[in-house]
């Protein structure tokens, strides 16, 4: 068995002496194992980090063993991704949530959003809305899409800006202002079809508030499991960072 992919690096773990198992997310195979012979070597070392896009010939005996890979390097960015505690946190939490996909399944959509999520990431605040669009994606990919198109109670297109934490659709203005100490925020630049403005700090929170809210009860506590202490580094790091720019704005 054999086949060339290209791939983005999620984790490694070491394997004997000198070898390490590569965990990826290739495009056209999904999250796939591979053990990299030398993988454990300080040449090896600076490829095989997370968020590191790669290109991967794998070969087994059998589609069903652990096979190996032979990897060579397409866009390094793990020297930028781990240069700031956004960065770190930000990668480490992509590849946990990567890894509710099943092992060996083609998610292509996924895998562009993730590597465009990574090649912007330098600008926190660009960093936080990726994340949070990442995090919606693998809901809908999982099978737990939120309806944002339209209002649930009106069917409206317009003037979403309530999520019910109930059922997960969008509500209008109208509709959920009688109950809007008990909805969640849509934050502007979750809105369908609508023009954005200016990105605020309070959208952000919002939008951490709601793909949170869902991840954990369709996702996470499912597989008895709880929210990445990388996804509250994250979170942490970008109110410092809202902190120190409200502290510095004349």
């Amino acid at each position: 068995m054999e086949w060339t992919d290209e791939g983005i690096v999620l984790g490694v773990r070491r394997h004997g002496e000198s070898s390490a198992i590569v965990e990826l997310l290739t495009r056209g195979h999904g999250r796939h194992l591979g053990l990299v012979r030398g993988g454990a070597g300080s040449r090896m070392r600076p490829l095989l980090q997370p968020g590191n896009s790669v290109s991967v010939v794998w070969r087994a005996r059998l589609d069903e063993h652990l096979g190996t890979y032979a990897i060579e390097g397409l866009k390094l960015r793990a020297a930028t991704l781990l240069g700031s505690s956004h960065g770190v946190y930000g990668v480490t939490h992509l590849a946990s949530i990567a890894r509710l996909l099943p092992e060996r399944d083609p998610h292509e959509e996924i895998f562009t959003q993730l590597q465009h999520s990574l090649d912007d990431f330098d600008d926190i605040g660009s960093a936080a809305v990726h994340v949070i669009h990442f995090e919606l994606a693998m809901l809908g990919e999982l099978g737990f899409g939120l309806a944002l198109e339209n209002c649930a109670v009106t069917g409206e297109t317009t003037d979403l800006i309530y999520v019910s934490p109930k059922s997960g659709g969008a509500v209008s203005r109208g509709a959920g202002e009688p109950w809007r100490d008990r909805l969640l925020r849509l934050p502007p630049f979750l809105r369908q079809g609508e023009v954005q403005g200016e990105l605020t700090d309070e959208d952000l929170q919002d939008g951490f508030r709601l793909t949170g809210l869902f991840l954990l009860r369709h996702v996470l506590e499912p597989r008895g499991q709880v929210h990445s202490d990388a996804r509250a580094g994250f979170i942490n790091a970008l109110t410092r960072q809202q902190a120190r720019a409200a502290i510095s704005a004349p």
